[in-house]
């Protein structure tokens, strides 16, 4: 059996400063050096130990994976010859910032669909600035570096999160017992209520809800038998097109397999229905009964 190909993915920095010997600029090779020795100095100082030599190595190998990730996304074209011009041309802190913004703005993106008040709090919020920036940009110059992949599937992932926690955060404003201002956030549970509810039709968006409110609310469709494909379709006409995408495929899921619209229609007990929404919409419901 043939050994597998492995495709060498050195860094983007790497790669361009080996093109350094054949390049007719003068000093090129000595300004960037200089470059990259004070951004290993500013990320030794800031995010690493600079006392020590792991340190100022653990710094050195952050700087090649931040001006790399930058690289990445400067360039217009994927040419090692193109990011050498770049880091001549622009400085290898130019690249640098690009890569640190990029981790910057994905750190700011929600992680979960669960949101806490500690989300917000700027300790937290440097400490997963800097475990995001050592994730993806920790690079040793001389072995193949997936940072930007990992970027692109947390960007990926984050978006997709992102796109839930706007649409429960919409809903929570326009809840119809007035908006909801809470910091702690279970976005999937609001959005539950809200595609839930909906069915009994009315146009009404029900972010929050208790078990009183939940047993009238089994007492009406049992009694009236509503529409439920209306009665979604009145809250989709409620919402903003940009949160369709989420809200058409959680309507569809739950269209199919959400146990308490499917057996609101039978002889289920409330306390069991009551039970079952509890799985769905989690710290969203209130406790109203003593």
């Amino acid at each position: 059996m043939l050994p597998a190909l492995v495709k060498e993915s050195l860094p983007r920095l790497t790669r361009a400063i080996k093109l350094l010997p054949g390049d007719p600029r003068p000093d090129a090779a000595f300004i960037l050096a200089d470059e990259l020795t004070g951004i290993t100095a500013m990320v030794a100082e800031k995010f690493t130990n600079e006392r020590t030599a792991d340190g100022i190595q653990r710094a050195l190998h952050l700087t090649v994976g931040g001006v790399s990730l930058g690289l990445e996304s400067v360039l217009a074209v994927d040419s090692d010859e193109a990011a050498l011009d770049f880091l001549v041309d622009n400085g290898a802190e130019a690249a640098f910032q690009a890569g640190f913004r990029q981790i910057k703005e994905l750190a700011q993106m929600p992680e979960d669909t669960l949101v806490g008040e500690y989300d917000n709090d700027p300790v937290y919020a440097q400490r997963r600035l800097r475990d995001l920036f050592v994730d993806i940009c920790l690079a040793d110059p001389n072995q193949n570096w997936s940072g930007p992949e990992r970027f692109e599937t947390q960007l990926k992932q984050r978006k997709e999160v992102q796109a839930i926690v706007r649409l429960a955060g919409w809903l929570r404003r326009h809840n119809d017992g007035g908006a909801i201002n809470d910091a702690d956030l279970n976005a999937e549970g609001v959005i539950a209520l809200a595609i839930i509810f909906a069915v009994e039709g009315g146009g009404r968006i029900v972010a929050r809800t208790g078990q009183k409110e939940f047993e009238r609310f089994v007492k009406s469709v049992r009694k009236n038998k509503p529409d439920y494909e209306a009665g979604w379709a009145e809250l989709v006409a409620k919402v903003p097109a940009q949160h369709h995408p989420v809200l058409l495929q959680r309507i569809e899921s739950y269209r199919t397999s959400c146990t308490v619209l499917q057996n609101i229609p039978g002889r289920t007990a409330m306390k069991t229905l009551f039970a079952e929404l509890e799985n769905y919409a989690g710290s969203e419901l209130e406790a109203d009964y003593d």
